[in-house]
């Protein structure tokens, strides 16, 4: 099996992630308002984003639309995920940068450290393809890296408790699928749409963890009100404030 750092280098792969699979996310778009609505309630101005892992930077797109004037370092370990994210966004823009680097490895913060401490720092489907050591000080890190009072939100893959309520994620997973490719005009049956879910190598590389194990990780760091913020079965929001 190819470790998942070459997977995600992969071109291929980053395309297939990119056109079927990152927009048929189930309630994507609910998703991404839930967010919104956290950070309005939260009524604390953004000057400053970091997208974890940002594949085409929809996170960071949709929080710029509200917050306009802030700053947004867009990183990610693939260069088709980098050069999708430029095209969504405006090329003019000097306040959004982005950063090929690899969160996995152990100093990855030093490729940002000039854009100071962050204010946001959002990630999506990302941080599942780690360890749960990892995962644990990939936590920390971003705590170190937010401001006080800063948020972070991590929109992630999750582990379902029981091997039932995991099919029944993957069966749910692969209708939305199957609707988009219709909405899309692509004429592939369910079944296919299906077959290639469970033989694509990504799945390979989760090493997916539960929820409320991962928000008790966010609290023993210093987070405060940690919650799960939506779930929709393995499809979790969840994160924490650094307190002020």
């Amino acid at each position: 099996m190819e470790s998942k750092d070459k997977l995600w280098k992969r071109e291929d792969l980053g395309k297939r992630y990119l056109e079927g699979i990152r927009s048929a996310i189930p309630l994507a778009e609910y998703q991404i308002k839930v967010i919104l609505y956290l950070l309005k309630q939260r009524n604390r101005q953004i000057n400053n984003i970091l997208d974890i892992g940002c594949g085409d930077g929809i996170l960071g797109r949709s929080v710029l639309e509200k917050y306009p004037s802030a700053s947004c370092v867009f990183l990610d370990i693939s260069d088709t995920m980098i050069d999708a994210a430029k095209k969504n966004v405006s090329s003019d823009n000097d306040k959004l940068h982005f950063v090929i680097e690899d969160y996995g490895g152990i100093g990855w913060t030093k490729s940002i450290v000039e854009f100071g401490k962050f204010d946001l720092i959002i990630s999506g489907f990302s941080i599942h393809h780690q360890t749960d050591k990892r995962k644990k000080e990939i936590y920390r890190e971003i705590f170190d890296l937010l401001l006080p009072g800063g948020f972070f939100l991590n929109l992630e893959h999750c582990s379902s408790p029981t091997p039932w309520l995991k099919t029944v994620f993957d069966e749910f997973f692969i209708d939305s699928l199957y609707s988009y490719h219709i909405s899309t005009g692509v004429d592939k049956k369910r079944e296919e749409i299906a077959g290639d879910f469970y033989s694509a190598p990504v799945r390979e590389a989760n090493i997916l963890a539960p929820v409320d194990k991962q928000c008790s990780w966010l609290k023993k760091i210093g987070f405060v009100e940690v919650d799960c913020y939506l779930k929709i079965f393995e499809l979790c929001l969840f994160g924490g404030i650094k307190p002020e």
